[in-house]
């Protein structure tokens, strides 16, 4: 057995060019493909993108690797009872839902197996769309690798620590911090803590990317500087090993004689990172009234209608609230666009009771929502000539484009919270006609 992954380095920036080399000299120097790689490896290029994407758009990296990637047994399907693709199980529904937390899994549960699917909508044919996924697990994996053909992966640590070793190296995330894997990188996540639960988007469309900014000007939101790139770090095992792939929403498993963690350098701009939300730059106003929540957008895949994103990734950091006269939390409000919230921790200002950290909530397209009654109450009578400073909090949203297709599990699951709908029964009416 043989790995360097001790010495867990980053590169900063997000979609640099980066060149790492666990052993000196395994980066071929002038050219990408020479006849013959330094220290015996074979050089693979692993495209992110269409080989005529506009440059700004392009994503590939080159790897070199101790055995090409085609080097496997074939695939054979494998069985998974919630994780998939399957958007159309029941009809899409217009009311609020609300899930409590899963439950940590009674059997040992790696990452693959602890997913489970709440929505979504298109899919890896249409490339476009996303799936809305949650995990809980209780062991890491061993003996098996993952892949996903169908879309990159965003993850959102809940609770306990994840080390996910890639291809390209290894990147260690925690509660309020995320990872995105691309599509196509191989993985195995390891759990330092024994047990982890948080959410997972799987975005179908284009690459995640950051924002423009438009008037903000060049500063704000998130940071280039603040993604990390892992540096290369390989395994050099052999063995009996499985490797799984997601492919057009099914899940195939071949056996791979050797561990596919084998890159030992690369260079290119195709690779697995992540980022601490604690470095977001929030914005907001210091008058009155609501910018959009657009402000509060880390990530964003682009649709082919400008403007509409096919999904982003938004999020709502400890701030500070000093608009004048004027309602402070989340506003009432009907979206275009469907949104999936998750909490990583805290409470969110915009409800008082029944969201809870790992919990969800699920707003279509057009379904009205806002804060609970006591939320309005409270907000409605508040001293707004004070600031207000929210603390101790981090709740998410995927927002996509198009509506987000519930499962059959996620509608019979003993997490949803039936009487959700409830939260807002307490809002009275307060309209006083003017006497004649």
């Amino acid at each position: 057995m043989s790995h360097t992954d001790d010495t867990r380095g980053y590169q900063t920036g997000f979609g640099n060019e980066f060149a790492t080399e666990a052993v000196a000299g395994a980066l071929p120097t002038g050219q990408n493909s020479p006849q013959r790689v330094e220290h015996g490896l074979y050089a693979e290029q692993l495209s992110g993108s269409a080989f005529t994407a506009p440059r700004h758009r392009n994503r590939r990296s080159w790897l070199y690797r101790m055995r090409p990637a085609a080097q496997h047994s074939p695939f054979t399907e494998l069985s998974h009872a919630t994780f998939h693709n399957r958007f159309n199980e029941a009809p899409a529904t217009p009311n609020q839902m609300r899930w409590d937390p899963l439950p940590m899994p009674s059997q040992p549960t790696d990452f693959v197996d602890g997913l489970v699917t709440l929505g979504g909508n298109g899919g890896a044919e249409e490339q476009a769309g996303v799936g809305v996924h949650l995990y809980c697990a209780n062991r890491s994996m061993q003996g098996r690798y993952f892949y996903n053909a169908d879309g990159e992966l965003l993850i959102v640590p809940q609770q306990g620590r994840l080390r996910i070793r890639t291809e390209l190296g290894v990147v260690e995330v925690e509660p309020l911090e995320i990872a995105v894997v691309p599509r196509g990188v191989r993985f195995l996540v390891e759990l330092p803590d024994g047990e982890a639960r948080g959410y997972v988007a799987e975005n179908f469309g284009a690459p995640l990317h950051l924002p423009d900014l438009g008037p903000i000007g060049a500063n704000g939101l998130a940071h280039p500087r603040d993604f990390l790139t892992p540096v290369a770090a390989y395994e050099d095992l052999e063995g009996d090993f499985a490797l799984v792939a997601k492919f057009q929403g099914a899940l195939w498993s071949a056996r791979i004689d050797h561990s596919p963690l084998d890159v030992v350098a690369w260079h290119g701009n195709y690779a697995p990172y992540k980022y601490d939300l604690r470095r977001f730059n929030t914005i907001g106003s210091i008058a009155v009234d609501h910018p959009d929540p657009s402000i509060f957008t880390v990530l964003t895949s682009a649709s082919d209608t400008p403007g509409t994103a096919n999904m982003d990734f938004a999020i709502f950091p400890p701030r500070w609230l000093v608009a004048e006269h004027t309602f402070r939390p989340p506003y009432f409000h009907r979206n275009v666009a469907s949104e999936f919230m998750g909490l990583i921790d805290g409470a969110y200002d915009a409800k008082q009771g029944g969201f809870v950290p790992g919990g969800s909530s699920l707003h279509n397209c057009m379904s009205g929502h806002g804060p609970d009654a006591a939320s309005f109450e409270k907000a409605s009578n508040a001293d707004v000539s004070r600031p207000d400073h929210i603390v101790g909090t981090m709740a998410f949203m995927f927002e996509t484009r198009k509506v987000i297709r519930p499962t059959r599990q996620a509608l019979d699951s003993p997490s949803l919270q039936g009487n959700y709908y409830e939260c807002w029964r307490g809002l009275k009416k307060h309209f006083t006609p003017p006497s004649a």
